[in-house]
């Protein structure tokens, strides 16, 4: 798997904010730093399909060798994590991470085998023993692993991370991005991050592109 971004130029009100270039393969992470407004994010809104005026963009965004900038955002199989969670506190964890596996999916699977799937994955990051609990009753460490698994439910081709990390505290979030990499390369998906911390760029060991105002 991969993803390349083609000459990806960010624009706002026809004024060019930032244009990125890279390759970045399977396991990978390449991280993108800079200050604030610099269209960071803006960046991550158009390779996901989100972007809305005024910004707009031209250049190609590639998975796995396939243009899709012009695709819809739920066709092009690119997951997000944010800073926050954003996990629903309506739901159980189970129910959280069955909400992103696709309906098709969970059909072929029926509904046992679909339980033992995330039973699995929930196993896989030591959080087996809190399947029905709701999710505001988790810490934020296991909310950060709760949204990355309902993320990689979705059967993603690439990952986008948004200042994944941010609101850790610094014990936590050594352990939590060391565990978030350490998953990508595992399964293979090539991933973009976007970070204010050299730490986490550091620690991805993948390309550093800084960009400026």
């Amino acid at each position: 798997m991969s993803l390349t971004l083609d000459a990806l130029a960010i624009y706002k009100n026809n004024h060019l904010m930032l244009q990125v270039s890279t390759h970045i393969a399977a396991g990978m992470v390449t991280s993108v730093m800079g200050p604030s407004g610099v269209g960071k994010s803006t960046l991550l809104d158009a390779i996901s399909g989100q972007l809305s005026r005024p910004f707009s963009m031209t250049g190609q965004v590639m998975v796995n060798g396939h243009a899709v900038q012009d695709m819809p955002a739920y066709q092009r199989q690119i997951g997000m994590l944010y800073q926050d969670p954003l996990l629903f506190e309506h739901l159980t964890v189970s129910d959280n991470i069955r909400f992103a596996i696709p309906k098709m999916q969970q059909k072929r699977l029926g509904r046992e085998q679909v339980e033992s799937f995330i039973a699995e994955q929930l196993n896989t990051v030591g959080l087996a023993d809190i399947r029905h609990r709701a999710v505001q009753t988790l810490s934020g460490g296991q909310q950060a692993r709760v949204a990355l698994l309902r993320t990689l439910a979705a059967n993603p081709q690439a990952v986008l991370l948004d200042e994944p990390f941010s609101k850790l505290d610094s014990t936590l979030r050594q352990q939590t991005r060391e565990w978030v990499f350490a998953q990508l390369q595992e399964r293979s998906l090539p991933a973009l991050m976007v970070t204010h911390d050299i730490e986490d760029a550091n620690s991805a060991n993948g390309e550093i592109i800084e960009v400026s105002l």
